[in-house]
Formats: C-alpha cells, sequence, structure tokens
C-alpha cells in the first residue's frame, strides 16, 4: 500500500426501508485533517478519468453508485514508496472511503455497463484562478498503467 493512503470499510445498518451509513465524521482527524470541499460527479461508462495530482489537498474518495477501477502512482520524493502504484476496486460492490495524500497521483475507470457516481471531501477548496490539480496524461509512460481488462 502506497505510504499515507487510507482505506474505511464503511458500515451499513440496514432494516426494512433500506439503509445507512457514515462517510466521515469530525471525530476521524485520521481521514481529513482539515475539511475545504464537498464534491458529486458523474462518469460514464468506461471512462478514463486519470491522472492528476495535488500539491496542497489530500482527497477522500466514495462511489456511492456504479463501479471503478481506482488507480494510484506515488510521486512524493520524500516517499518509501515513490513509484509505486496501488489499484483499489470501489463502488456498489466495495462501499469504502479512500485517503489520497497530497503528492499521489490518482484516476479511475468506470466498469460495467452503468455510470459511476463519485462523491469526493477535500481539504482545500477548489480556487478557479490558481487550481491545485496538476495533469498527467492517462497513458503515461513512467506509470504504465495497462488500463484494459484481461481476461484470466
Amino acid at each position: 500500500m502506497i505510504k499515507g493512503v487510507k482505506v474505511k470499510k464503511l458500515v451499513k445498518y440496514c432494516d426494512d426501508r433500506g439503509f445507512f451509513a457514515e462517510l466521515v465524521r469530525d471525530d476521524e482527524p485520521e481521514l481529513l485533517s482539515r475539511f475545504g470541499q464537498a464534491s458529486w460527479s458523474m462518469s460514464y461508462p468506461g471512462i478514463i478519468k486519470a491522472f492528476h495530482y495535488h500539491e496542497k489537498q489530500d482527497d477522500l474518495w466514495f462511489f456511492p453508485s456504479g463501479n471503478a477501477q481506482v488507480v494510484l502512482y506515488d510521486l512524493r520524493e520524500d516517499s518509501p514508496t515513490t513509484g509505486e502504484t496501488d489499484v483499489y476496486y470501489m463502488g456498489e460492490e466495495n462501499p469504502i472511503m479512500l485517503l489520497i495524500p497530497k503528492g499521489v497521483a490518482h484516476g479511475y475507470r468506470v466498469l460495467g455497463e452503468r455510470p459511476a457516481t463519485i462523491i469526493y471531501f477535500t481539504t482545500e477548496s477548489y480556487k478557479l484562478g490558481d487550481p491545485d490539480e496538476k495533469r498527467i496524461d492517462w497513458d503515461d509512460l513512467e506509470i504504465g498503467f495497462e488500463w484494459e481488462t484481461k481476461n484470466r
């Protein structure tokens, strides 16, 4: 696992009406050191949104609907996991929260035949005139990630 990445398994409280689950709480500083913004996005099946990273903010990701293959790549020069890649499968089939530290490139591919929805929390608010988003091509040779599903 890339240093600083954290996974929180969600607990669903189910009854005959449906379910309830807490995503993030103010007494969980190990997940977000500070609250900056909450955002919501949807991507269509097969779409790849990758890669980008932040210099100032941490991200906390959750996919409440659909499923996604999430890929992380550690760009931090002072990290013991520099140059390592991690893959997480998130969404309806695996409801987890994923903390992505600043300096770790991240992206995802929507799996299956339905759109995926992501809700994410950040430690900084987005600044239109000075965005903390650095882009890397989805097929970057240094990262070298193969996005296609392989039959086994």
